[in-house]
């Protein structure tokens, strides 16, 4: 069970309940990928609204690496998750929320397919 204390969420993603948080190793991971110099600039980066689908990969692969689970990114790219994209978007607005404190309605808001 997912410990929201801790920033940690919990989603179906290809058929498995799983548990997903942004330990400072997997922050540290997407400061990384992202290019960003901080945890400042990553947290604006993501509450601009405006991520890729490459984006989500990213961010729900490290949230999944982050709770312990041995998975790539390519992996995660291949998985799904019911709603489609906009389910994608809304479990990493869930995960960047619960990380971050921050309201995740601009991308919870997504349009459906």
């Amino acid at each position: 069970m997912a410990n929201v204390h801790r920033g940690e969420i919990e989603a179906n993603i290809g058929g498995v309940k799983r548990r997903l948080v942004l330990t400072l190793g997997a922050l540290a991971e997407l400061e990384a990928a992202f290019n960003s110099h901080d945890l400042t600039a990553l947290a604006e980066r993501f509450g601009s609204g405006r991520l890729s689908a490459r984006d989500l990969v990213r961010i729900i692969g490290a949230g999944l690496r982050g709770a312990g689970e041995a998975i790539s990114d390519d992996d995660v790219a291949r998985l799904s998750t019911e709603g489609g994209a906009a389910g994608f978007v809304r479990i990493a607005s869930a995960l960047l929320a619960a990380t971050f404190g921050v309201d995740d309605r601009p991308l919870a808001e997504a349009p459906s397919a």
